[in-house]
């Protein structure tokens, strides 16, 4: 009986050193998502996948955590979400993939590293492609990446404007000869009937409407009146064209606070940060939402049917506007 009460006392003594269990990981909302991906916080998304997130899961802003941490050009983030099941080919609300956040930021080593990965180099025909967000960004080392595994050199986009027409857009010359040498076609028009050397006149970039066509060619156009053209209007995305919010500042400033906090360990400070800084996210948020919509309507036909037309909504963010 004594050996009993014995080996029953050690029991109780066992449980109490015992660790208690540590309290479920609630899946985060949209915005902490987001704020923790964008901060590089490795070890919060990692304890978040641990407790079972779905790797694919959407934030409140570009996408799921996949595309946003080869926005930031986060191999790390990325390795990691791929590992636990993240899809590399899948697609936000606009069709952009991992692949196409990369291209456009210019994110090298992430395009890289996507392929190698089995990211899809090409999309659905007439949809924007990677190669067509390189060109447009102006990222020539990424546009010869996406060719050489593959891109298609001539692909449309939804409204029919070829590659080279995104490059002529933006008067990227060095891309326009890059894409021109591997066999670009000029003459493609878009359902505007737009094509490069009409985008060249519109934008009065006289080199590169040289390049693009035959010297009969560019004397004919050039004899035209300038008003054949039209006029030259240019979209440009709210973050080039507006000053930062005051939101925005704030959020930056704590952002860089809490990365300084971080160096010195300081977890309870960095906690209360992060909620500072989600709250002040969700702000923006709900402030965007009542704010006039940043966006155009874009509004296309054949000429062969007129009657068939297509409407698309372009964003302000990550999408080329031509």
């Amino acid at each position: 009986m004594q050996r009993y009460f014995i080996s029953l006392a050690l029991g109780f003594c066992a449980l109490a050193l015992w660790p208690p269990a540590a309290a479920p990981q609630s899946p985060p909302d949209p915005v902490a998502y987001g704020n923790h991906l964008e901060m590089g916080d490795l070890a919060q998304v990692r304890e978040w996948l641990d407790a079972g997130l779905d790797p694919d899961t959407v934030a409140d802003r570009i996408g799921t955590g996949l595309m946003i941490a080869a926005w930031r050009g986060d191999l790390p983030m990325m390795a990691l979400l791929v590992e636990r099941g993240a899809d590399v080919n899948r697609a936000n609300a606009l069709g952009e993939t991992a692949l196409m956040h990369a291209a456009w930021r210019g994110q090298a080593e992430a395009a890289r590293w996507l392929l190698a990965h089995g990211a899809r180099v090409n999309s659905e025909p007439m949809h924007w492609s990677a190669l067509h967000y390189a060109v447009f960004a102006g990222h020539a080392e990424i546009a010869d990446l996406l060719l050489k595994h593959g891109a298609d050199l001539n692909a449309r986009s939804t409204n029919g404007s070829s590659v080279l027409m995104m490059a002529v857009y933006e008067g990227h010359e060095r891309l326009v000869r890059q894409l021109l040498a591997r066999g670009a076609d000029a003459g493609i028009r878009n359902d505007r009937g737009d094509g490069a050397l009409e985008w060249a006149f519109k934008f009065n970039r006289l080199a590169i409407a040289r390049l693009v066509a035959s010297p009969q060619e560019f004397v004919a156009a050039a004899s035209r009146p300038k008003a054949d053209w039209g006029k030259p209007v240019r979209s440009e995305p709210l973050s080039r064209s507006e000053p930062a919010s005051a939101l925005t500042i704030q959020i930056e400033e704590l952002m860089r606070m809490r990365e300084l906090l971080a160096q010195r360990g300081m977890k309870t400070a960095v906690d209360s940060l992060d909620r500072r800084i989600a709250a002040l996210r969700a702000q923006r948020v709900r402030e965007d939402r009542d704010a006039p919509p940043a966006a155009v309507l874009e509004i296309s036909a054949r000429r062969a049917a007129p009657e068939d037309q297509r409407m698309r909504l372009l964003e302000q963010y990550g999408e080329p506007m031509p």
